[in-house]
């Protein structure tokens, strides 16, 4: 007689969802500090860039200068997006004469060790191929990928720029640990790797934060004395670190400081 049972794949899978929303769904032990919900709110904003940007590089172009130190640099994008999110910025910096690359994974959907060990052999084949340090820069999450990569190879790294990530403090101090949870199924302070965020990493580490963020608690994305080299504060969301021109002319200031 046929079982009557549903296929162990789809057992598995409804398993997987009830545990992932379960994790969203979890009750905090205590209340972090977020970013208001009139700042959430903005970040919708980002949705009308792709138009807003060609508005005003038709009304304003600007160009970089170029620089006299170029650099290999290699992006690494914000928790559910796309390298394609940070092409404004590696466009830019290219054209100030700097050598930009993706961290060859397509949309970061949260941390694993296996993603993290990738990330770690694109660094060091960027390093082999062009034969000079290579500079990491990560968008929130991505950001998290940058510091613990340079740790893991720091006499590759010429520096780490990140720009609103979360490696300092409390990390439900955020908006998007719920989502986090959900996506990546585990919890945001019970991550599948070895790693100790707000240990600063062997090289030079600039954190970029903003009092606009509406993510990430802008605490956590300065960090503290000792956690980064310097903190820069920057006027923009959180969205727009991957894109404005407030955060790509920051990146090429630091990377010109070299």
């Amino acid at each position: 007689m046929a079982s009557l049972a549903p296929p162990i794949s789809w057992t598995a899978s409804a398993q997987t969802v009830r545990r992932r929303v379960s994790l969203a769904l979890e009750k905090e032990a205590r209340k972090a500090r977020r970013p208001s919900l009139r700042l959430l709110v903005a970040e919708l904003s980002y949705l009308a860039e792709p138009v807003l940007q060609r508005v005003r590089d038709f009304a304003d172009p600007y160009v970089l200068p170029k620089t006299h130190e170029p650099q290999t640099v290699m992006l690494v994008p914000g928790f559910l997006s796309h390298p394609v999110r940070m092409r404004r910025m590696a466009h830019k910096l290219e054209q100030a004469g700097h050598k930009v690359k993706r961290w060859g994974q397509g949309m970061n959907t949260g941390v694993s060790e296996d993603r993290l060990r990738l990330a770690e052999q694109r660094l060091v084949d960027l390093h082999r191929r062009y034969g000079r340090k290579v500079w990491l820069v990560g968008w929130s999450l991505g950001g998290l990928y940058a510091r613990e990569i340079a740790k893991l190879q720091p006499d590759l790294v010429a520096g780490v720029i990140t720009m609103g990530s979360p490696f300092s403090g409390d990390l439900r101090a955020n908006n998007a640990w719920r989502v986090y949870q959900l996506v990546a199924g585990h919890r945001v302070d019970q991550v599948p790797v070895e790693a100790q965020l707000a240990e600063k990493p062997p090289v030079r580490t600039i954190a970029f934060w903003s009092p606009r963020d509406g993510v990430i608690d802008p605490r956590c994305a300065a960090g503290r004395p000792g956690e980064r080299d310097r903190a820069v504060a920057l006027r923009c969301s959180h969205m727009d670190f991957a894109f404005s021109r407030t955060a790509i002319r920051a990146v090429a200031r630091e990377l010109d400081r070299s």
